[in-house]
């Protein structure tokens, strides 16, 4: 297949909007003519990675961590990105990378984290904000169902697990064109009564110009009427972090038995003991120390993420058990995110995971 196809469903199932500013996920190298015929997923990309795909005839590598993040002025080799990317180039070998946009998927890092050591009822920690907007347009009934259809197709009326998320409601519409009109029903310069439905649905922000093209394709007026809200409520789907409990309370140390177990930590740092039962869980992968006030606030007994600092740990103040188990123990699950994802749309193309241990960090 071609490697913009496989891109345009990775942006869409992953998608590029709900990075973070800093980021750069998406596609890094490779012409998007280029045909592709097995991938290779791994966390980082490293000098070992890309000669590992070349000795297994990949010509495509997805990465939860990009290998771009600032500006390339040269390609010289002075750095390791920069033998990276020449490499990989020499190699025609393409790129893709999925990071702050896979962690705020609803089935993303940290959801996966708490699926790995089974966690129930599981919720978003923090849920974004300013992503969700609601359509209202009004439609003839005789094409209700088609212009439905058409901003289904387009990405709205997801709400959580479920889609095809609307309310319709029928009254009657008015108009008038002028002279220079051509009616879908009535007369120019003559007052026009039509049956309508009027439609809401919701959207994300990032679908709009989407949506709206494929509302004023499907729908049959020269002029279409429709309106946009910004809606305040929070995505509950949508966010960074997530909690949930356990279906039997276990002690803190059987906790942290779990976590070293369930990730292979070999390095596991906690705060004071707390004494409580671990029942209520609070997991973020990668950087998520920020969110301990989060955590806090949710009830959680214990808050599992990584990169915490030595300050961050005086902050739990007795009132839940802080686990770093490493930032590259936290996110090694994301491949097989990653993996599901690409196997559910091209079930019969080749990927595998790559063997090369890319954690920089090592234990004495």
């Amino acid at each position: 297949m071609k490697l913009k196809d496989f891109c345009s469903y990775l942006d869409s199932a992953i998608p590029l909007a709900f990075q973070e500013s800093y980021d750069n996920s998406g596609l890094q190298i490779g012409l998007p003519q280029k045909e592709i015929t097995s991938a290779m997923i791994c966390l980082d990309i490293t000098e070992e990675v890309i000669s590992e795909a070349i000795a297994s005839k990949c010509d495509l590598i997805i990465s939860h961590h990009p290998l771009i993040f600032n500006g390339i002025k040269s390609l010289t080799g002075k750095s390791f990105t920069e033998r990276i990317l020449y490499e990989a180039v020499k190699k025609d070998i393409a790129i893709y990378s999925a990071h702050t946009n896979l962690d705020l998927l609803s089935n993303g890092v940290s959801r996966k984290m708490a699926e790995k050591i089974g966690l129930e009822e599981v919720s978003v920690l923090s849920p974004s904000v300013n992503r969700l907007l609601k359509l209202v347009t009004y439609i003839p009934e005789s094409h209700f169902e088609e212009v439905k259809n058409a901003l289904f197709i387009a990405g709205a009326g997801i709400i959580g697990n479920y889609d095809h998320c609307g309310f319709a409601i029928s009254g009657t519409g008015s108009f008038r064109g002028n002279e220079k009109t051509n009616p879908f029903r009535g007369e120019k310069e003559k007052i026009h009564f039509e049956k309508e439905i009027r439609f809401e649905t919701i959207l994300f922000t990032h679908l709009k110009d989407k949506v709206i093209k494929a509302l004023l394709d499907a729908h049959p007026y020269e002029e279409v009427a429709y309106d946009l809200y910004a809606l305040e409520n929070n995505n509950i789907e949508i966010g960074l972090g997530c909690v949930g409990k356990f279906h039997t309370p276990i002690s803190e140390n059987d906790f942290l038995k779990l976590i070293s177990s369930v990730f292979e930590a070999r390095g596991v740092r906690y705060s004071n003991p707390t004494g409580k039962q671990v029942s209520k869980v609070a997991l973020c992968g990668g950087s998520g120390a920020s969110l301990l006030n989060d955590a806090i606030r949710s009830g959680a007994d214990a808050f599992l993420t990584a990169d915490i600092k030595y300050h961050d740990f005086f902050k739990t103040e007795n009132k839940i058990l802080l686990v770093d188990t490493g930032h590259f123990e936290s996110e090694k699950f994301s491949r097989e995110i990653l993996k599901d994802l690409i196997m559910k749309k091209f079930p019969k193309f080749a990927v595998r995971f790559s063997e090369t241990n890319t954690n920089p960090i090592n234990y004495f």
